[in-house]
């Protein structure tokens, strides 16, 4: 005996339009978030890695180089022409939103004239690289231009921001990767930086 409060198939209501629109949007809504999360834990993965990475050059000499300065194309710098004090060079190009946030620090950290403060562009727009510097002020005595990338794969520069500190005699003595802050400096670089005016 049938059941006679069960309508027929025929008469049986199917799902509406709205509800089927609702419920896409839901599963929509979640795969985008999955995605999301995979994407932000494969580049904070990715960053963690390049920042954990050790420099082989820390103790050697720094790798040779010949590249023209940002604001005169004409003239180019080798590092020999760097030798005799010790320097920073800070990488950084005006694509790079990490290096907009360490320019502030790096800034004032020029301004004290303790050390050298040397700029190196990387895979920028020559007007693109003015125009970044004029914007956020440039604390380089001079910026070093390598529009190909190609010498920054000798010094195993992965990306940008990241800052290395040369002795005198020219061998790479600290690397940092990543946006420097006031308490890398205080911390990292200065540390590293009295060991080699101390000769150590």
């Amino acid at each position: 005996m049938s059941d006679t409060n069960t309508p027929p198939p025929s008469q049986q209501r199917a799902p509406s339009a709205g509800a089927l629109t609702f419920a896409i949007v839901i599963i929509g809504l979640f795969f985008v978030g999955l995605m999301g999360l995979l994407f932000y834990g494969v580049k904070q993965s990715g960053r963690a890695d390049r920042e954990s990475l050790p420099s082989p050059l820390i103790g050697k000499p720094s790798p040779a180089f010949d590249l023209p300065q940002l604001h005169y194309p004409d003239r180019r710098v080798t590092n020999a022409d760097l030798a005799g004090e010790p320097y920073v060079m800070n990488v950084w190009g005006s694509w790079c939103p990490e290096c907009r946030v360490e320019h502030p620090v790096l800034t004032r950290f020029a301004l004290t004239k303790r050390v050298r403060f040397i700029g190196y562009n990387l895979k920028d727009e020559r007007e693109d690289a003015l125009r970044w510097l004029e914007q956020f002020g440039n604390p380089y005595v001079l910026v070093l231009a390598d529009i190909e990338g190609r010498t920054a794969i000798d010094w195993g520069i992965y990306g940008a921001p990241e800052t290395f500190l040369v002795d005198g005699d020219g061998i790479v003595r600290w690397k940092h990767v990543g946006a420097v802050t006031d308490e890398i400096i205080a911390n990292e670089l200065l540390p590293a930086l009295e060991k080699v005016e101390a000769g150590k």
